[in-house]
Formats: C-alpha cells, structure tokens, sequence
C-alpha cells in the first residue's frame, strides 16, 4: 500500500518556523500625521487629530496580544520643520495602554515630512528574528501631501519596496483629495501596499483596522532556508521536504533532484506576495520539472486572473510514470526543479518570498491492483446536497501551514479585503470533497455605487496541486457587491490511478490526505463594505464511504461514529484533530520513497489497465487561477 513516508530535509538548510512571539515574524509602526491641518475640524463636531486618537485605539485594541507595534509621528513638535519627525512609541511587544498613552499625548503643529518620515519608520521595524519571514508594515495615516519636497515621498516608497522582502507600506487618506490622495496612492503602489480612503471618522476607524490586521495576519511561511540557482549548474540538491526561498520579477530558481524510475514526484511552489498588492491579469507563477540538457518534462502555470490586487498563488506540477515506461523523463538520474515568476511592467517589484513543497510518492506494493480512476464528479457535482443548519463559528489560518481543520459542517468567518483564508478538510480514497463559499449581505458604505469586487475560492490537493474547475462544473469566482453571492466548488472522487488520466480537475486527485480550502475576497472590497471585516458561511462535504486502501476491490472502513454528519467532533464542531497543524497533506503522500523493486514496476502499469481514459498525458500544461 502507498502510505505516508517520512521527510528527509537538508541538513545544511537552517529550519524556518516562525518566531516565538506568535507574531510570525511581522511587526507594524504606524505613521501619525501631526501636523497642523489635523487640528481642522473633521466635519462631525471633532478634530481630525481627535478622530485619529480614537481610531488608533481601536487598532490596538484588536490587534492580536503581544503583536509587535510602535507609533511615529510627524509635525508634533515644531510649528515648522521638516525633520520634525519622532518615534514616540517603540517597535515592541503591544502594550495597548501605552500607545494609546502616547497618542493622546500628541498635538498638531507643524509640517508634512511624509519622505523623510518613511525612511525613519522602515528603520523602526526590527528583522525577523531567528530567520521567520514575516511582514513589516508601515501604516501611514495623513490628512494632505508632503510639503517638504524632499526625500520624495513616493520615490522613499519605491526604494524601501524593493530593498527587500516582507516590508509593505499601507496609506490612509483621511479625507484627502486630488493632489494629496495621488501622493497617498503612489506611495503605497511603490510600498507594495493599499491605499485606504477615509472621508469621515468612521472611515478612518474602519479603514486602519482592515490594514492593521492584514498586517498582523500575513500568509505563516514555514520550510528550510535554499537559494535557488539561476542556472541548473548552480543549483542546490533537494531532498524531500518543504523550503523557503525569494523570486523576483522574470527569474528563473532551479533546485537539483535525484529521482528513480518508478516513483511519482510532486513539486509545488507558493509566492506570497504581499497581500493587495499590483498586480496584473496574466502575472502568473510557473513550475516545471526537467531532465538531462534542459528538456522539459512537464510544467504548468498559474495566473492571478484579476487585477485587483496580489494573493498567494500556486503552481505545481508532478513526473508521473508512462504507460510503457519509455519516455526519457521515466528514466532515474539528475532532474531539476523549476519556478518562475512572471510579471508585467508595472505590477510588484518587490522580491516575493515562496514556499516550496517537493513530495516523492512510492509505487504500490507488487501484486497490488488499483482501484479503477475517477473521473467524474457524480454525487459530488454542482447540484449535490451539502449540510445545513445553523453555522458554528471557525477561524480560518494564514495559509496551508496553519489551515484550519474542519470535518463536515457548516462553519461561519470573517474575511478582510485582500485577504485569504485557509482550512483543511480530511479525505479517503474513494472520498470526494464538496464545498460551497456564501458570501454575506453586507451593509455598503455611504455613497456606495457601481464597484464590484470578488470573492474567490481555490481547492487544493494533499500535494498542493490546485484542483481545476476545467469542463465548466465549477466557477472559482464571483463578483461581490456587498449583496448576497456564492460560489460551488469540488473534487472529484480519491483514485490511485486518477494520476493517468489526462484532465487537469482528475489527475492531480490521486492521494487521500488533507484537501485544502482557500477563500479569498478581492482588495476593492474596502470600498464597498462598512463592516471591517466581511462575512462568509462555509458549507462542507466529504461524499462517499472512505475506503481502506487504493487497492481494486478494498472494502468501505466501518463507521466510527460521531456527528450527524459521520465525523467525531469537538464542542466546537471541528473533527477531533482540529488542532493538529501539519504542512503536507496527510497518508498516502510526501516523503523519501522506499526502494522499488521491479514488483513496483509492474504494480504501476498494472494499474493503467482500470483508467478509464487511457491517455497519455500531455507534457505541457497552462492553466489559469482564481
């Protein structure tokens, strides 16, 4: 039986899990305009600097214990000046009271250094310790433009954007327009950012917690430290496991691979940019596998597919077995793992960090038979009948490191724009998983009208493979308005030889393990919604009786008991491994393959014979993302 392996990492890769303050390695300074136009009445009664008091407070209030904060201020202390900038709260562990002390201690008097004030607060924030890969935000909060000349402000953004990864630079216009609101928006372009508009003090409330949090609340990278080689003579040898590196605009990474003739290899490659951040339609992540003098084996690629702003985004790709075992790309040797990043003039010019995942999956033991594939959705398609009832409350994790575990269910979350959120649900061979994302009735912002934003969902394999909606059963995305709108969204059914088949929603489907579930609603949704944060109701299924094995003829496992949806549960709802946080999927996938015999052999080609299309699969596919 193919069951899970264990992971052979790099002894000479330095291990990157986070860091101990639960931070991830982020931290965040907020930039407090002071000068003295913030002494102007807000239009409710209140100063603009009164108004930013309260908002500041409700941004500390709900960031995360512990989340490494400070507070800079410009204009505070001379009625003229343009170095008049000063650090009034420093980067440290979050202490509420303190902040809130210092910004009520701050009074409007002066000029608008915003360039100047950048550059102090990118020095502000601490590197990551103990080598985490985390975000530092700088969260500007300014009623006008720059009247100082120089630094620039936006060509400050600029150079801070690119001098290296995880820094973001998040504006809020509080009620700004024309040149002013420019200004704002070309820095936060350039910072790898978002621009926030605020009109009123509600705005501005609402507005900085939706940075702040996205901030506190960035994608958890987790994996070995390796630097991808530009070329296939400089590239560093993997063993399986999971690694972190950086790609920037137009490279190509290479990592070397030692591969046997028998096994199915798996390579996923995830870029994190930051969240919100420029992006265009056909910017996309491409992952490949070669052998010999370049000659490719397989590749495929992911695109963004909007423009609204940067999301995590996979690729993955796996070498696979011939039916005949006679391709070059079946034989044993060195092979190399590709990833490349392609960008379009305009889009993010900041390094992205990415999280790759390479997997080694051992042939079936001799004389095992699979099961026949399973290429049709069935019971599990777009009009299958999925849990109700009341939801029951869940919060969804950065990414697939941290993805939130969930049986069968109805389950309710929160969602900011730009935002994704991660969940993992348990499938079997034979299982199939079937989902549904509502998004919520949402009351829009005042002079609302004619923007649309979307909500999106991805679902992704044991091995990272995202699931294609090809053949038209399934749409990724809708556009969301602040009204009611969903999206379907399903797997077809667990097979061993679902890996032969030749469409692109069928092969990846091919080991049991978590299935992973990403929801995601567009930035623009920032000016639609009054809610900080938008609601969403998550239906899941896993159909069909689990299966003890891939083998032909395996018998249904008996029913464990549990819920009424046949899984054991906690108080919560959550199956009980909720809480077990793992990275590659579960049974059945990941790890250094055993040594195959020629039993192995003939157990794969065995298995060709119960494919219901046999064809062969193509050696280059492209494809498209939510």
């Amino acid at each position: 039986m193919a069951g899970a392996l264990p992971v052979a990492a790099s002894a000479s890769a330095q291990a990157v899990d986070g860091d101990t303050s639960g931070s991830g390695g982020s931290s965040l300074v907020m930039v407090l305009d002071s000068s003295g136009s913030m002494g102007d009445d807000d239009g409710a009664g209140r100063t603009r600097m009164e108004s930013a008091r309260a908002a500041v407070g409700t941004v500390v209030d709900a960031l995360p214990d512990g989340h490494p904060t400070g507070l800079r201020v410009y204009g505070a202390d001379r009625p003229q000046g343009c170095t008049d900038t000063r650090l009034v709260r420093p980067v440290e562990k979050l202490d509420r009271d303190a902040v809130q002390t210092a910004v009520a201690a701050v009074r409007p008097r002066g000029d608008t250094p915003i360039g100047l004030s950048l550059q102090k607060a990118a020095e502000d924030l601490p590197e990551p310790s103990g080598g985490a890969v985390g975000t530092r935000t700088v969260l500007l909060i300014s009623d006008g433009e720059d009247n100082c000349g120089t630094p620039k402000p936006c060509e400050v953004a600029e150079q801070l954007g690119k001098d290296g990864t995880g820094l973001r630079i998040d504006t809020v216009g509080f009620q700004v327009e024309g040149a002013a609101r420019e200004q704002l928006e070309c820095v936060a372009r350039a910072g790898n950012g978002r621009y926030y508009d605020a009109p009123d003090a509600a705005a501005l409330a609402r507005q900085l917690q939706r940075a702040a949090q996205l901030s506190a609340h960035g994608y958890r990278l987790k994996g070995e430290r390796v630097a991808g080689g530009a070329t296939v003579g400089r590239a560093p040898t993997l063993r399986p496991g999971q690694y972190l590196d950086t790609i920037g605009q137009g490279e190509k990474r290479y990592y070397a691979v030692d591969l046997d003739a028998v096994s199915t290899v798996d390579f996923a490659a995830t870029a994190v940019p930051q969240p919100g951040a420029a992006v265009d339609t056909f910017d996309g992540l491409s992952t490949a596998i070669v052998y010999g003098a370049g000659s490719g084996c397989v590749t495929s690629t992911e695109h963004f597919s909007q423009r609204e702003g940067a999301t995590p985004l996979t690729s993955a790709v796996s070498r696979i077995r011939s039916v005949d075992g006679n391709r070059r790309c079946d034989e044993a040797g060195r092979y190399w793992l590709v990833a490349e990043r392609k960008s379009k003039k305009g889009s993010d010019g900041a390094r992205w960090p990415v999280e790759l995942l390479y997997g080694v999956e051992a042939p079936l033991a001799g004389g095992v038979t699979p099961a026949q594939s399973q290429s049709e959705y069935g019971a599990g398609g777009k009009t299958a009948v999925l849990p109700s009832g009341d939801p029951r409350d869940v919060r969804g994790g950065t990414g697939f490191n941290d993805a939130r575990k969930l049986g069968e269910g109805v389950w309710r979350d929160r969602v900011l724009p730009a935002q994704t959120l991660w969940y993992r649900v348990p499938a079997g061979w034979g299982q199939q998983v079937r989902y549904d994302v509502e998004f919520a009735n949402e009351p829009t912002v005042k002079g609302f009208s004619g923007t649309y934003s979307y909500g999106g969902t991805q679902l992704f394999t044991p091995a990272r493979f995202p699931v294609s909606t090809e053949g038209g059963e399934f749409a990724p995305t809708t556009l969301y308005s602040g009204r009611p709108a969903a999206v379907r969204m399903g797997s077809v059914p667990v097979a061993w030889t679902n890996r032969f088949e030749y469409g692109s929603a069928v092969r990846p489907v091919h080991s049991k393990g978590d299935f992973y579930i990403a929801v995601t609603l567009g930035a623009k949704a920032a000016e639609i919604a009054e809610n900080p944060r938008i609601g969403f109701v998550l239906r899941v299924a896993v159909l069909g009786n689990e299966l003890a094995g891939p083998q032909h003829g395996a018998p249904a496992l008996a029913d464990k008991g549990g819920d009424e949806h046949g899984k054991k549960a906690d108080n919560q709802g959550n199956s009980t491994a909720a809480e077990d946080i793992g990275g590659a999927g579960g049974a059945g996938w990941t790890g250094s393959a055993a040594a195959a015999g020629a039993g192995a052999v003939v157990a794969v080609i065995a298995g060709l014979v119960f494919v219901r299309s046999r064809r062969r699969a193509a050696t280059q596919t492209t494809r498209g993302s939510a």
